[in-house]
């Protein structure tokens, strides 16, 4: 069986965690920064593990892990 190409799009997304929970980069901080509050914006920062059912599906576009 041929080998399983990677989404190269989720490769530069998507990080593992030690215990194997996916993270990525919070979303809605590009543009429209003026409408959103101060908390907001600083809640936004960094990254977040997605939820399970996500997680699965970046799981697939990633065949040979992270």
């Amino acid at each position: 069986m041929p080998k399983l190409k990677t989404k190269s799009g989720a490769k530069k997304r998507f990080r593992a965690t030690g215990s194997g929970k996916i993270t990525a980069a919070r979303c809605g901080k590009r543009h429209n920064m003026i409408k959103r509050s101060k908390r907001q914006i600083r809640t936004l920062r960094g990254t977040a593990a997605l939820a399970p059912s996500v997680a699965k599906r970046v799981r697939r576009y990633i065949p040979y892990g992270l």
